[in-house]
């Protein structure tokens, strides 16, 4: 009988890898974020990244940050992509990976399609009003909070 292998990745490496490549799809300049959600039995549900909604050419929309004209007028979020995405029924007691924290609009997409947890990986806009008000309405709804601890992995992929 031969001995299975020890050192494959664990869940939380899988599902946050695969929210991490997602993000590397966003052509946004400045900011690329990812996420994954996962049914409670492990199985991906759906995927997303930031960008423009579809029909929406990223060559034709501004990229920049400041002015009367910014990506924030257009730009579509990871976690609301990933739920637009899935069309499989309901997302009812599934967990979202995300590769950045997610914000107050985001927020509210997660709790009303009943995300139960966040697993985050980067929670630099911590302090910002947005966030804050974001984990106040994810903890009022019960949605679990946690942050991704990195096993400092190397994985690398030849594509």
């Amino acid at each position: 009988m031969s001995t299975k292998r020890q050192d494959y990745i664990s869940w939380d490496e899988y599902f946050m890898g695969v929210a991490m490549l997602s993000g590397m799809r966003s052509k946004d300049p400045n900011t690329q974020v990812g996420a994954c959600i996962v049914s409670d039995k492990h199985k991906i549900l759906s995927m997303g990244y930031n960008g423009f909604p579809t029909g929406c050419s990223d060559d034709d929309f501004p990229w920049v940050r400041e002015g009367d004209d910014n990506k924030y007028f257009y730009s579509t979020h990871s976690e609301l992509n990933a739920i637009l995405n899935y069309r499989g029924g309901s997302l009812e007691g599934s967990t979202i990976y995300v590769t950045l924290f997610p914000c107050n609009e985001c927020a509210k997409a997660i709790i009303q399609c009943g995300i139960r947890e966040v697993v985050y990986d980067s929670d630099k806009y911590a302090s910002t009003p947005g966030v804050i008000a974001s984990k106040k309405m994810l903890r009022a709804a019960g949605v679990t909070l946690r942050h991704y601890e990195h096993t400092n992995r190397e994985v690398k992929l030849s594509l």
